[in-house]
């Protein structure tokens, strides 16, 4: 089975992570922009009982544009959000995927709020099959 382990700048946190992401996906909504600080954000789902988490983490809850809570864990060392959970999906767990630190990391499958990406000359997904939602 494969296990892939994602962690903060400081390496105190840590998620470590059993079997295949769920589903691996982009989002270009505007609150993603703000917790990544770039143009989209890349995110892993797993089953939760497949994610154990270790460390110290802070968390911060907002309300998501269609009502869900998202609840992002964070290190209150060095501040990089390692998961976060959407109140609309129990028992799923999301990874930010940069946080693997692996060039070989699985390309997204779904594209989310695509309709508000930056995707306007200077960026390209070309994962190949790709769902796109706006």
């Amino acid at each position: 089975m494969t296990e892939r382990v994602a962690g903060c700048s400081c390496g105190q946190l840590q998620a470590r992570c059993s079997g295949e992401p769920i589903r691996v996906s982009v989002c270009h909504c505007l609150e993603c922009k703000r917790r990544t600080g770039s143009a989209f954000s890349w995110n892993a789902r797993y089953d939760a009982a497949n994610v154990t988490v270790t460390g110290q983490w802070r968390s911060f809850t907002r309300t998501g544009d269609e009502g869900s809570r998202i609840t992002q864990n964070f290190c209150p060392d060095c501040g990089v959000t390692v998961s976060y959970t959407n109140s609309d999906l129990a028992g799923m767990i999301a990874i930010p995927a940069g946080c693997f630190a692996d060039p070989a990391f699985p390309q997204p499958a779904v594209s989310v709020y695509h309709a508000d990406s930056h995707l306007c000359g200077w960026l390209r997904i070309v994962a190949e099959p790709l769902t796109i939602y706006d």
